[in-house]
């Protein structure tokens, strides 16, 4: 007898349909898979065998056939344990025949246990957009998949569990509808209010907030530059559900989503060693899965030491960076993952660290200064908004008791201006001014005379690039924002050229 059960599997980020047919007919013993299937796949025939003993199911003595379809699509994971075991015990007639609205997934302990599936969030939204009225999934992945309207979530934690769900004997557990809660945003986060001076990165990295801009501080050891680099999720605007669900979607198919978390609620901060591999910082692999990159989509990607990176993994962020995509191609396909951050780097101004220091003397020659600062490539620099001096604390300034801005207080001005971007933008599904293209920025960034007056003296004087200048004026488009002012104005465009001279003082001679 032939069954087919319906599951998902998985493509980059997104699911699609399998079907998994199973026959049962005489013949000499034999369990066979076919359909393209992985390594672990192939090993779901020891597994559904242990448990079906173990749970007390006949295990069948006969030719068994399974085929995932489409059989021309690999198929990867041990997340098709529990629909190969329905479909056995289904075509021999041991539980009724599942309903054909209905997807299942999940693996298998040899005690017939349901264990957590990766990806199953994503599968979840693929099996609502394909119609499935129903999805049966683990308990431990249930939570994440409420996330996703539309479709019923029914946690699962065992197989005679699910048999007695599928005779009706027992009433099916239906995960509710959970989205995420904006009060859960802010918890736990370091506050600014904890970072003594500084004034002038606090408001770049206000700016940076506002405008979803990327940023680079240059400065001594122990100046404060991750400690500042650390507190910019607190000054983030909230993430919508949408953005929320993009993130926990690519959680979960990276199998990163922390214990006990449903749904990602704060926006995500990614800090990789410099030790990293391109692969590492991008996505990659036999079968690729997203990189540090894409885990930091809608959140912050902090490089400390950037100099310290490989200048492949340097490089390999050129293109994400611009398109906010990770293009992955093999042999016979290609992947993309979103990576739409922002971005934070620091670094040293030299190798020992205290060049320009104003008391610790720089121990590095010339050439040494300059080979350091020439594995951040021109066209990397060009693809980061604001670049600020870091510079030591005073001691009046670590001594003073006065208590600083709290992150809740600059995240409302943040929040106040990404609404103003919003509202001018509204219809061109841009989310903060940084995605701008050309033609929003000519739409939108039109400087009055004298600040077009300015921008041109410095374009010229400073020896800035098409991309610097596009740049500028989103700063520029963003610092009007957090003025309340509906036009660029020159002093807006004055505070935007001051954030791109670190190109000449630190890397014009290269």
């Amino acid at each position: 007898m032939t069954t087919s059960v319906a599951s998902m599997g998985l493509f980059g980020l997104d699911a699609y349909p399998v079907t998994v047919e199973t026959d049962v007919s005489t013949g000499l013993p034999a369990f066979d898979i076919v359909g393209l299937p992985g390594t672990a796949v192939k090993e779901s025939r020891d597994r559904v065998r242990a448990a079906l003993k173990n749970c007390g199911f006949q295990y069948p003595v006969s030719r068994i056939t399974v085929n995932l379809a489409p059989a021309d699509t690999h198929k990867e994971g041990p997340v098709y344990d529990l629909p190969i075991l329905i479909g056995i015990l289904s075509a021999t007639k041991q539980i009724p025949a599942p309903p054909q609205d209905a997807a299942f997934l999940g693996e298998l302990s040899l005690g017939g246990q349901l264990r957590p599936a990766r990806g199953a969030l994503a599968m979840a939204i693929g099996a609502r957009d394909r119609g499935f009225k129903v999805i049966y999934l683990p308990a431990e992945n249930a939570e994440s998949a409420a996330a996703v309207g539309g479709i019923e979530i029914v946690a699962v934690r065992s197989v005679p569990e699910l048999c007695e769900m599928l005779r009706g004997e027992r009433e099916r557990r239906v995960v509710p509808f959970c989205p995420a809660r904006e009060s859960e945003v802010l918890t736990g986060l370091p506050d600014f209010a904890d970072v003594r001076g500084q004034q002038n990165v606090k408001r770049a990295l206000e700016i940076a907030a506002a405008g979803g801009h990327n940023i680079l501080m240059i400065g001594p050891p122990g100046a404060g530059k991750s400690m500042l680099a650390k507190r910019l999720p607190g000054i983030l605007p909230p993430m919508s559900f949408d953005e929320a669900l993009e993130a926990t979607k690519v959680y979960s198919v990276a199998n990163a989503l922390p214990d006990g978390v449903s749904l990602l609620t704060a926006r995500p901060f990614r800090s990789p060693h410099h030790t990293i591999s391109s692969v590492g910082l991008t996505g990659g692999g036999s079968m690729p899965r997203p990189g540090e990159i894409s885990l930091a989509h809608n959140g912050v990607l902090f490089l400390d030491e950037l100099p310290e990176f490989s200048k492949a993994a340097l490089e390999a962020l050129r293109q994400p960076l611009e398109d906010h995509t990770v293009s992955i191609t093999r042999s016979n396909f290609t992947l993309r993952f979103p990576c739409r951050i922002t971005l934070v780097c620091a670094m040293n101004p030299c190798r020992c660290g205290y060049l320009g220091h104003p008391t610790r003397h720089c121990t590095c020659t010339p050439a040494q200064v300059a080979q350091y600062r020439s594995r951040i490539s021109g066209p990397l620099l060009d693809r980061i908004d604001l670049h600020v001096d870091v510079q030591p604390v005073g001691y009046d300034e670590m001594e003073s008791r006065a208590p600083g801005e709290s992150s809740a207080a600059v995240r409302a001005r943040v929040v106040a201006a990404r609404e103003i971007a919003q509202r001018r933008m509204a219809g061109e599904a841009l989310t903060c001014n940084a995605a701008m293209g050309r033609a929003e920025i000519a739409r939108y960034c039109t400087p009055s005379a004298e600040a077009a007056a300015l921008l041109k003296s410095s374009y010229e004087t400073l020896g800035f690039t098409a991309r610097s200048y596009d740049r500028i004026l989103k700063v520029a488009r963003t610092i009007a924002d957090l003025a309340g002012s509906e036009r660029i104005e020159a002093e807006h465009v004055a505070e935007a050229v001051t954030y791109r001279s670190l190109d000449r003082k630190y890397f014009g001679e290269l």
